[in-house]
């Protein structure tokens, strides 16, 4: 995996929180809540986000909490059950992930048990969460998409 350091902006979001297991239906929460929200308000060209909150290892299904995130202008207010918060910026390890999304839990466990224990780097307390670009790739064919993980690091 190709991982780099970049130091990202703060971001103002626009959320909706999922509760329940990871894996395909957070898939279908994006397609069938978050999108139709995106289109409905204009917000379709804006970078996304995905935090995930539980270590799936420790936490049961049901209980895992996953926000899907929009970023927003400073005057959008969204009406509920979207809420606003701010992802903080700072400098983080930027793991470049593509292929289908069944693969996303291995890359993550890669790159947290493999690739930081190597790097030399600390995690910082501020979340980590998969940042999906305006010009990131997904292909409805074969379901290979492109997305950033990144992982807070200490300065």
């Amino acid at each position: 995996m190709n991982v780099t350091l970049k130091t990202l902006p703060p971001a103002r979001v626009a959320y909706l929180r999922y509760t329940g297991p990871y894996g395909p239906e957070i898939g279908t929460f994006w397609r069938e809540t978050v999108a139709p929200w995106m289109i409905e308000n204009n917000l379709l060209n804006r970078v996304r986000y995905g935090i995930g909150h539980d270590d799936p290892s420790t936490t049961p299904a049901q209980y895992c909490r996953y926000d899907a995130c929009v970023e927003v202008p400073a005057d959008f207010e969204p009406k509920y059950p979207f809420a606003v918060t701010h992802l903080p910026g700072g400098r983080y390890a930027v793991g470049h992930f593509k292929g289908p999304a069944s693969a996303i839990p291995v890359a993550w466990g890669e790159m947290c048990t493999q690739w930081m224990p190597q790097s030399g780097l600390t995690y910082d307390q501020r979340p980590g969460f998969e940042r999906y670009p305006v010009e990131a790739a997904f292909d409805e064919k074969t379901g290979v998409m492109e997305i950033e993980m990144c992982i807070a690091i200490k300065d």
